[in-house]
């Protein structure tokens, strides 16, 4: 009398590793969206809060009835809201959200009445990675 064959329970090597590369090759795809994901969240994080400085800027100048000032300094990627010798604002944007920043001015300045002073507009440009978010300022004074 013959005892039936059994079928083997477990995995074989080249199966676990057809599992394992599909498995790495799906994790790579996914890790490699995050990032992407990542720097475009953190740039427009960092957009956001320059026009929210920018918006600043001019509410305190009209609320003051005084020149208020927006300046930036783009080698460590950060904002200051200044009204006379008073700062207002200090924001380090390459520290918070690790970005590098650049920008056609250095500073905006708004009058006592909101409108921007000087006669130049000003593009600032957040980047991270491959990402990029730009924030315009008129020279009247708009942000967009």
């Amino acid at each position: 009398m013959r005892l039936p064959l059994r079928s083997p329970r477990g995995t074989t090597l080249p199966e676990l590793l057809v599992a394992v590369t599909v498995a790495a090759i799906l994790g790579g795809i996914a890790v490699a969206g995050a990032a992407r994901l990542t720097d475009v969240l953190n740039a427009r994080g960092a957009a956001r809060e320059l026009r929210a400085a920018l918006e600043t800027t001019r509410h305190l100048a009209v609320l003051r009835a005084t020149r208020a000032a927006f300046t930036v300094d783009t080698a460590r990627a950060s904002l200051a809201v200044r009204l006379g010798a008073d700062t207002a604002i200090v924001r380090e944007l390459g520290a918070l959200y690790g970005i590098r920043l650049s920008a056609s001015r250095d500073s905006i300045a708004y009058a006592a009445n909101g409108l921007g002073w000087g006669a130049a507009n000003a593009r600032l440009v957040a980047r991270r990675g491959a990402a990029a978010e730009t924030v315009t300022v008129s020279r009247l004074g708009r942000v967009r």
